[in-house]
């Protein structure tokens, strides 16, 4: 599928990161002459309705108007219908129940995009793979032919990178990068994508950028409660560099390469994620430090830092692979009040002495 053929884009949900992807590829279609339409599909019919007429998404971006080539819908048929491309801009948590009602909807050879950065609880998955896992199973049940059914992890591609919502909505410069299977199908996402502010880098590591993607959420945590405590600017960036250790013995593991975690959807979203106050894992972990318990956080945060649920699943998978995470698991055992903010620093300072080397089982 190349460019020319793409007509129609939908992104499901209508959050900070689906809301600020879908100005990108509004002003990506603007750019180049194209007249392709791009949706954006939230579940509130009110807050939709609201959108359309306002052109702002008020809780998440209030003042910033969106273009005028974007539509925005509560009816998630009139979304889909057409659409080549289709965004999951949708919580790691809730992905699969979302699929349910999507799949049938969707077009037979339609490109999937995921946004979302996590772990699937109770399986370990990572999001394209739950894609796919639904998508299967989708085909099955409805008796689609082998080939159709085989096609799909061949749909299924990942963007992920130093995206903050809150600096690309009002078009300050970024990249990111999108992964495939096929080199065609991470660029046919790239070119759709690709805007005066906003450059997409493709590669063929779904594995290394999605690992990469989330897992940073954790060190960012980490990092947030370094903040939380008013630790210096040594101990964030010690936390971060050995945090970028350990994502890659993970990533390295499961199949990643290694040029990935140096690339944009390692260290480059890792540093945007555990820098920047913009972001939810690291305020996340700033409030932990200042006494916020962990199920307490929904209350004094607007969104929520998908770190808290997906840091537990980080640290089985990590255990099932036979690769050490340090930073992973004192930041459960935080989260788990096995061990206060207090005594992070401690455990994590007092483990034995060894090589600074990347190995995948230390």
């Amino acid at each position: 599928m190349s460019t020319s053929d793409i007509h129609q884009v939908a992104v499901l949900g209508a959050g900070s990161w689906g809301t600020a992807f879908a100005k990108v590829l509004a002003d990506a279609a603007r750019a180049t002459g194209s007249n392709r339409k791009i949706s954006l599909w939230g579940r509130n019919p009110q807050t939709m309705d609201k959108m359309s007429k306002t052109r702002i998404n008020e809780a998440y971006f209030p003042g910033t108007l969106l273009p005028e080539n974007l539509t925005m819908t509560s009816d998630l048929a009139q979304a889909l219908t057409g659409a080549q491309i289709v965004v999951l801009a949708i919580p790691a948590q809730v992905l699969r129940s979302q699929l349910e009602t999507v799949a049938p909807l969707l077009a037979p050879d339609a490109l999937l995009v995921s946004l979302a950065k996590g772990l699937e609880m109770g399986t370990g998955l990572r999001m394209s793979e739950v894609i796919v896992d639904s998508l299967q199973g989708h085909l099955v049940a409805t008796g689609a032919s082998p080939q159709e059914i085989e096609s799909v992890p061949h749909r299924v591609t990942v963007l992920s990178g130093p995206n903050l919502a809150k600096e690309i909505i009002v078009e300050q410069p970024t990249t990111s990068v999108v992964a495939a299977t096929t080199e065609a199908s991470a660029r046919t996402v790239a070119s759709v994508c690709a805007a005066g502010y906003f450059r997409p880098y493709t590669n063929t590591d779904i594995v290394g950028v999605e690992i990469g993607g989330l897992v940073k959420n954790v060190i960012a945590l980490c990092v947030g409660m370094c903040e939380g405590k008013q630790y210096g600017d040594n101990s964030k960036a010690s936390v971060m560099t050995r945090g970028l250790a350990e994502t890659t013995r993970l990533a390295l593991a499961l199949g990643g390469k290694l040029e990935t975690m140096s690339g944009l959807a390692g260290m480059g979203d890792l540093i945007a994620t555990c820098s920047s106050p913009l972001s939810r894992n690291h305020t996340a972990g700033r409030l932990l430090a200042e006494g916020i318990a962990p199920d307490e956080l929904y209350t004094v945060m607007t969104q929520t830092a998908e770190s808290i649920k997906s840091a537990p699943v980080v640290a089985e998978l990590a255990r099932k692979v036979g690769v050490e995470m340090p930073i992973t698991e004192a930041v459960v055992a935080v989260l788990n009040r096995t061990i206060s903010v207090e005594e992070l620093a401690p455990a994590l300072l007092g483990r034995s002495l060894k090589s600074e080397d990347i190995e995948p089982t230390k």
